[in-house]
């Protein structure tokens, strides 16, 4: 399977044909055209950084082969397309577009007291990489490469690392990157790492580039 990084939250998930487009939201200049290219779009949230609800909703009228999932939060306001759309929570298991599809999770992280909490899910795509959307939910099942948000108001470094640390996955992609300069993404990458405090380094993937999953 290949994995492409976009700008932010959003990837490409490749294999025999098939692509499967996570989280493809406005701070992603990528996003219309992987959207254009896919098979299947697996939204874990609401928030405008992982969901362009224009866009998705345009590229559903233009294609009736397109397929979208997400929580009912964000699904729902096309209950007129319902053979297109499907509101997923936390224990279901689908086949997306080839994909092997188990769903986690249920709330945004806290951001503060004051804002009310989201509904958010993670995704586990054929047993193996780990998009958990904003929050640090743990899956109970194995995860071989959790893509890791490093930055946004909710996100903290001590929380990342005992993060990685208990989800142990064998590998480990940085994610939802954009308010942290070049020198913050280092910066923080000098922690995750097992010369510093997790036993798993910190894989910072240009935007653009694939590596092979």
């Amino acid at each position: 399977m290949q994995l492409t990084k976009h700008t932010h939250a959003c990837v490409t998930l490749a294999k025999d044909g098939a692509r499967l487009v996570l989280d493809p939201g406005a701070f992603s200049p990528e996003a219309a055209q992987e959207v254009a290219a896919a098979d299947a779009v697996l939204i874990t949230h609401d928030h405008f950084d992982h969901f362009d609800e224009e866009l998705i909703g345009k590229a559903l009228e233009s294609r009736p082969e397109l397929r979208v999932y997400g929580p009912a939060s964000v699904v729902d306001r096309w209950s007129a397309r319902a053979d297109q759309v499907t509101a997923v929570a936390a224990g279901d298991v689908l086949e997306v577009a080839g994909f092997d599809v188990r769903v986690f999770g249920e709330l945004h992280a806290v951001v503060h007291r004051d804002i009310p909490r989201v509904a958010n899910v993670g995704y586990l795509v054929d047993e193996d990489i780990y998009h958990p959307g904003d929050a640090y939910h743990v899956p109970d099942a194995p995860v071989g490469t959790l893509l890791l948000p490093t930055s946004g108001p909710w996100t903290s470094l001590a929380e990342s690392v005992d993060y990685v640390r208990e989800v142990a996955p064998r590998r480990l992609i940085q994610i939802h990157e954009i308010m942290l300069s070049e020198v913050g993404q280092q910066s923080t990458a000098r922690f995750i790492n097992p010369e510093g405090l997790t036993q798993v380094a910190l894989e910072i993937v240009p935007v653009g580039d694939s590596v092979t999953i």
